[in-house]
């Protein structure tokens, strides 16, 4: 059975890069009907903190990326590593190091002031024939993995091919350190091998820590699972995303507005692709995706289209789900929406001319909060030739069936009895209802109002004098 995993560091929020990884990762395993497993890599006690937990469970779970096994937090399985170290050092894989750290640090200055590459010298290392130093009283070991010296370890990268490092440029890895806790590549190790994982699909900057954990593997002697790295994203500007420039968290898309689904198309399409194909649910993600279509290249992301997709799911996207998201965002302004007009009929009226959930809500407040129309635009639209044929609608307003296209009729009977073209009234009535000059057709927008709200609102705005 296919097993992938997304395994985030808390050390800070889900951003789109480790969103994407995780997409691949799930898609993969819903493809071949496998199992994606959530865990946590939580062994930097110093940085991971329960709320960037926190904020990665909550990105998956705005994106819909659901795991079949998991959570698993590394913090709880100490038991379990310590067990593999003790056997590491049993059968001679891995020997204690007592080096301290300053020493260290001399050594690589050393090496570095001589032109050379600054590494761990293997001065506590086994050898046949070999005496080790006494150890030093008092000092605690820290443990290294006795790194194969001769050969290559090589892979079948599933992304970018064929990829070969000579053991002899990997030195001796710290697996444990003096205090006893073990270091990130001998955990991930372990876990992939005991919760059988098939599949790492993870990013780029993971190439240099692969050849490390394949040693480890094999010298446990395990299977070594099959290893597929995704590419960089570039931002907008073309440098590389990351926590420091750019990237931002996957939470914050929702705070801008945009729909899951849409963040979830765009993610598929940066560096994967099936065809021309640019719009696709995610069962159908799932039935097309492949590692053979993921590009080696760098992607680059691009904001307009993430606006573009997001605009054609709002379109496409239930009026009432819609209307259920943009009540939330006004809640949090303080603004109270009521039974009329109804908000579902709102969103309908205005979700084909939106590009995210922020602007709907902007649009939406003006029918629960009484606008207030900047100076310069009733200056602009409330002129001379214009207040009459404005005072004839409203004369007409008490006794018209309240529904767009009798509402309509009364407006061209007013505009025509003065000899006005349609905006030299539309254009007031917007203003005074919603304090904007863009909005959808003037008598739809007229009929969602209450009657005695707009004859309120056109008061307010000074249409009756």
């Amino acid at each position: 059975m296919i097993r992938t995993r997304f395994a985030p560091s808390p050390t800070g929020f889900l951003h789109i890069g480790g969103a994407r990884t995780a997409l691949f990762s799930w898609a993969y395993a819903r493809r071949h009907g496998g199992r994606f497993i959530l865990r946590v890599e939580d062994t930097d006690l110093a940085r991971s903190t329960p709320e960037a937990v926190q904020a990665i469970l909550d990105g998956m779970n705005w994106l819909g990326l659901t795991h079949d096994e998991g959570p698993f937090y590394q913090t709880q399985r100490l038991a379990r590593y310590r067990e593999v170290i003790e056997e590491m050092l049993a059968t001679g894989s891995a020997y204690h190091c007592y080096m301290a750290p300053e020493e260290l640090d001399r050594l690589r200055d050393e090496q570095r002031a001589q032109g050379l590459k600054a590494r761990y010298n293997g001065a506590w290392r086994p050898e046949p024939g070999k005496t080790l130093p006494t150890p030093p009283a008092g000092v605690l070991p820290a443990v290294r993995f006795r790194n194969p010296r001769d050969g290559v370890v090589a892979w079948d990268d599933l992304v970018k091919g064929r990829i070969e490092i000579a053991n002899g440029e990997l030195d001796d890895l710290v697996i444990a350190r003096a205090d006893g806790t073990p270091t990130y590549n001998f955990c991930v190790v372990v876990d992939d091998f005991d919760m059988g994982i098939t599949h790492v699909i993870r990013g780029d900057d993971h190439v240099n820590n692969t050849p490390r954990q394949i040693n480890i593997l094999q010298a446990l002697g395990v299977q070594v699972p099959q290893y597929a790295h995704l590419s960089m994203i570039l931002g907008d500007d073309g440098q590389k995303l990351s926590k420091r420039h750019g990237a931002v968290s996957v939470m914050q898309y929702d705070d801008e507005g945009y729909l899951p689904e849409a963040v979830l198309n765009y993610l598929a399409r940066l560096g994967w692709s099936h065809g021309d194909e640019e719009i696709f649910s995610m069962p159908q993600f799932c039935e097309w995706f492949d590692l053979d279509h993921i590009t080696p290249s760098a992607a680059q992301f691009n904001t307009e289209k993430l606006n573009w997709l997001n605009a054609h799911y709002l379109k496409r996207a239930e009026p009432a789900r819609l209307a259920a998201l943009v009540q939330a965002r006004l809640a949090a302004r303080g603004v109270t929406v009521s039974a009329t007009p109804a908000l579902a009929a709102v969103v309908t009226l205005h979700q084909e001319r939106v590009t995210n959930l922020n602007e709907l809500a902007d649009i939406a407040e003006a029918f629960y909060v009484e606008p207030r129309p900047p100076a310069e635009l009733l200056v602009k639209h409330l002129t001379p030739d214009s207040l009459p044929a404005l005072a004839d609608f409203i004369a007409g307003i008490s006794d018209v069936a309240w529904n767009a296209a009798a509402i309509g009729a009364l407006i061209k009977e007013s505009v025509g009895r003065h000899g006005l073209k349609m905006p030299k009234l539309a254009m007031p009535l917007r203003v005074l209802l919603t304090g904007r000059e863009q909005t959808p057709s003037v008598d739809a927008l007229v009929a969602l109002f209450p009657r005695q709200e707009v004859l309120k609102r056109l008061a307010v705005g000074g249409a009756n004098r």
